[in-house]
């Protein structure tokens, strides 16, 4: 990601907000073999130039993927996927434990970060607590066509100058020509990681929110964009699929519903006020619907969500003060539907947080040396999630 607040040219020299290290990544990998790209977030070219610019600067794309071939059957090769939350920087590396004073002269030996307040090299850390997966067979495929097309959306205009010098140029590696590739388009048996009757066998299905405004190669014809479930607005064609799966697996659900996510604001259309923020995703109003269906039909039901207390940041900003704000206004619509649906059955005596419950993951641990002491005030942490992949169990 292209941080517009970081910067590294002549006397002007910042990390940026999130500190991810872009420009050091451009510099170092300059005049060698590495091809590394910096990609903004392009908004929509039907919002102002103004809005455009605060799009660009704030807005991410959320994606962390790293792809490579690995050894597949005989000669061939296969392609492996890693796709995970955590962004791929210092200071993200963790452990179960999520230390916030020990081993910081060991394990976290000069890499950890804390955004919220001045640390030393005694601590306290900044815990985090995300998700990563390793991802193998056909899927991996749908992630490698998912980087294809944000590599030719960054680098389309670099493509095309280029080319006017080096007919043909493209660093884009072409996979289909190379035979000793597995293609899962074959329907070869070296293709699959396992046998289907084998109990390690996972089914695996890859979802995404994207536009073509991140991507290149979504159909420009409205009915072929249709006929593959995409979203057609005026110039612009959009992948919800993450949302709708949300949507059915939530409808689906018949006894619980578990989430962990870094942030929860949506269906702002039904919230007592400041109903055209834009947050407009279902999902807040699907599981208080949901709930509200099974209270109706005298079934026990519950949903239970794990964010943080804060998104990363400094909580006194305005910028985090927003998002819990909004935050909290949806929380709050989630708990009138619930009373409602308990009020019109004459469940009196039966309170909302009974079928919904908000959590965050906190940690505690005592000083590991007497300078570390100094810093006990601030030894419980709240752990922080920057999911682009959320844990999700739904029952």
């Amino acid at each position: 990601w292209d941080d517009k607040t970081s910067h590294d040219r002549f006397l002007l020299k910042t990390d940026g907000v999130m500190h991810t290290h872009d420009e050091e990544s451009r510099k170092f990998f300059r005049h060698s073999g590495v091809h590394c790209v910096l990609v903004p977030r392009y908004g929509s070219n039907k919002l102002s130039i103004f809005k455009q610019h605060v799009v660009g600067t704030l807005f991410t794309h959320h994606q962390k993927c790293v792809i490579v071939d690995s050894q597949a059957a005989g000669n061939n090769r296969n392609i492996t996927a890693f796709l995970g939350g955590l962004d791929l920087c210092d200071g993200r590396y963790d452990t179960p434990e999520h230390r916030l004073f020990n081993d910081l002269d060991t394990v976290f030996h000069k890499d950890f970060h804390n955004p919220t307040f001045p640390v030393n090299s005694y601590g306290p850390r900044q815990p985090w607590h995300d998700l990563h997966c390793k991802v193998e067979g056909p899927a991996a495929y749908d992630i490698l066509t998912n980087f294809e097309q944000r590599w030719r959306k960054a680098t389309k205009w670099r493509v095309n100058l280029k080319k006017v010098v080096i007919w043909h140029y493209d660093t884009l590696i072409k996979i289909k020509r190379m035979p000793w590739i597995v293609s899962p388009s074959t329907d070869e048996a070296n293709a699959r990681v396992c046998h289907e009757q084998d109990t390690e066998n996972w089914h695996v299905q890859v979802f995404r929110s994207i536009d073509s405004g991140s991507v290149k190669g979504f159909p420009k014809l409205v009915q072929e964009a249709q006929s593959q479930n995409l979203v057609c607005a005026k110039n612009l064609k959009i992948d919800r699929s993450i949302h709708s799966a949300y949507v059915k697996a939530i409808r689906s659900a018949q006894h619980f519903i578990y989430i962990e996510n870094q942030y929860f604001i949506g269906s702002s259309f039904c919230w007592h006020s400041h109903k055209n923020t834009g947050a407009d995703n279902l999902i807040p109003v699907e599981l208080a619907l949901k709930i509200a269906s099974k209270i109706k039909a005298k079934q026990r039901f519950a949903v239970y969500i794990v964010i943080p207390m804060w998104p990363e940041g400094i909580p006194t900003t305005a910028a985090v003060q927003q998002i819990l704000f909004w935050q909290g206004q949806t929380m709050s619509m989630m708990y009138k539907i619930i009373a409602d649906a308990l009020e019109s059955q004459g469940l009196v005596d039966s309170h909302p947080q009974e079928y919904l419950n908000f959590y965050c993951l906190g940690r505690r641990e005592l000083a590991a040396t007497p300078e570390a002491s100094l810093c006990n005030d601030n030894s419980a942490l709240v752990l922080h999630n920057t999911s682009s992949i959320s844990p999700l169990c739904f029952h």
